[in-house]
């Protein structure tokens, strides 16, 4: 094994990802009790649990094509606690707009997804994600099926294109689109390559 593959495949690997990806709730919330977060701290720890779950899919969906493009295999053992850490921190940032933004009010919460089109694009992109997050073990995988579990962890695509265009929606009342150029590049390259993987020829088999 090359001396990557050797560090992510070892028992160390997943509680370092683990807290690293805490970090992020962690610093909010240190944010939040020490008063740090601005004038707004409600607006601040909405925009940025929302931003750190569009960072951890990005990272989600980077790991089968890193994984392919450098040969560390044992990335795979990751993929599964990076998407978790995604639902994770989207419904913090429901859960965010939830408390701080409406005061927990579900009739309000009902009525404001209903009338602004990026909380409903929103929610409905967390929506695709509990479903992966509800099977992402492996008693799922077996109760399933492998065929199944693949097909049921497509809507991953799904979840991409929605939570990019809640991002865009949010974004385009302030006018400000060069971060979501950034991520939509990325998604796209992300997105992209899967569909050239799967439309593309098969290999020859090589003449004898």
């Amino acid at each position: 094994m090359s001396a990557p593959n050797q560090l992510l495949a070892s028992p160390a690997a997943k509680p370092i990802v683990f807290v690293l990806a805490l970090l992020p709730a962690a610093w909010l919330v240190w944010g939040a009790v020490a008063n740090t977060l601005g004038a707004n701290p409600a607006e601040a720890l909405i925009r940025a649990t929302g931003d750190w779950t569009l960072r951890f899919l990005c990272l989600t969906l980077a790991v089968t094509p890193l994984r392919q493009a450098t040969g560390w295999h044992a990335l795979a053992r990751l993929r599964r606690l990076l998407g978790l850490f995604t639902f994770f921190y989207g419904v913090v940032h429901f859960l965010c707009f939830a408390w701080l933004d409406m005061g927990l009010d579900v009739g309000a919460i009902v009525q404001d997804i209903a009338k602004r089109p990026f909380i409903l694009v929103g929610t409905a992109a967390l929506l695709t994600m509990l479903p992966l997050a509800a099977t992402s073990f492996n008693a799922a995988i077996k109760a399933l099926g492998g065929r199944r579990w693949q097909l049921l962890h497509r809507a991953v695509y799904a979840t991409a294109g929605l939570a990019l265009l809640h991002f865009f929606w949010m974004r385009s009342g302030k006018h400000d689109y060069a971060e979501v150029a950034v991520y939509a590049a990325i998604l796209g390259v992300l997105l992209g390559w899967r569909v050239w993987r799967r439309l593309r020829p098969a290999p020859r088999p090589a003449l004898p």
